[in-house]
């Protein structure tokens, strides 16, 4: 398997959504896909880089992927081990946001940040927080620092003290769209289920309850 090459950019290529280049290595040329941050840090034509390479074989194809970083193609192999994700939707993560962007927005279940990926849907941000949260807690250590409240905080709407699952989404999303950080949003939550809002009402009702605590006069 191929885990590291380091050679002569011979041509960058671009075919949406995909990019990388043509990379020559003693004489032998290698198609390596990147993300777009990526793709547009490269150099020049006849520049020299060394990438970190995981190296994907199907039946139907053998693709090497190429990270300047060791940390990002690690993370990468924790995106794509997620169902539903694949190669190129974890490069559009990583294309998007930096790896410790990309690790606080998991570990504090930002959706609404991960969803401005390509591709990259609210179920697909909630799975990605969910089945990744705790392994990226360990390795990243200071962004478990950052996001304990929310972890507290979420863990307690979680046990019943807010909308379904399905709902508490919609809702996330619908409020960090208007602004919202994420630990007002899972605050507003716990306070509207407290106040004795049932957790099948209506989502509609879930926001309007949400954006009125949001929106109540400072103490």
């Amino acid at each position: 398997m191929i885990g590291w090459l380091q050679g002569t950019v011979a041509e960058p290529w671009q075919a949406r959504p995909r990019c990388g280049l043509l990379l020559i290595c003693g004489g032998v040329g290698y198609e390596v896909q990147l993300g777009r941050r990526q793709w547009e840090a490269l150099p020049a034509a006849g520049g020299t880089i060394g990438l970190h390479i995981h190296h994907s074989v199907r039946e139907d194809a053998w693709t090497l992927f190429g990270f300047p970083r060791r940390e990002e193609r690690e993370l990468f192999r924790e995106l794509v081990a997620v169902s539903g994700v694949g190669p190129q939707m974890a490069l559009g993560l990583l294309g998007e946001l930096e790896s410790a962007e990309l690790v606080r927005a998991i570990v504090q279940a930002d959706l609404r940040r991960l969803s401005q990926a390509p591709g990259v849907g609210k179920r697909t941000a909630e799975r990605l927080a969910v089945e990744l949260r705790t392994r990226l807690q360990e390795r990243y250590p200071a962004a478990a620092a950052v996001s304990a409240e929310v972890i507290a905080l979420e863990s307690g709407v979680a046990g019943g003290e807010g909308p379904g699952e399905e709902g508490r989404a919609e809702v996330q999303i619908t409020l960090e769209a208007l602004g919202y950080e994420i630990l007002e949003v899972h605050r507003a939550l716990r306070a509207v289920a407290a106040a004795g809002l049932a957790a099948d009402a209506p989502v509609d009702d879930w926001i309007r309850e949400g954006l009125r605590w949001l929106s109540r006069p400072a103490a």
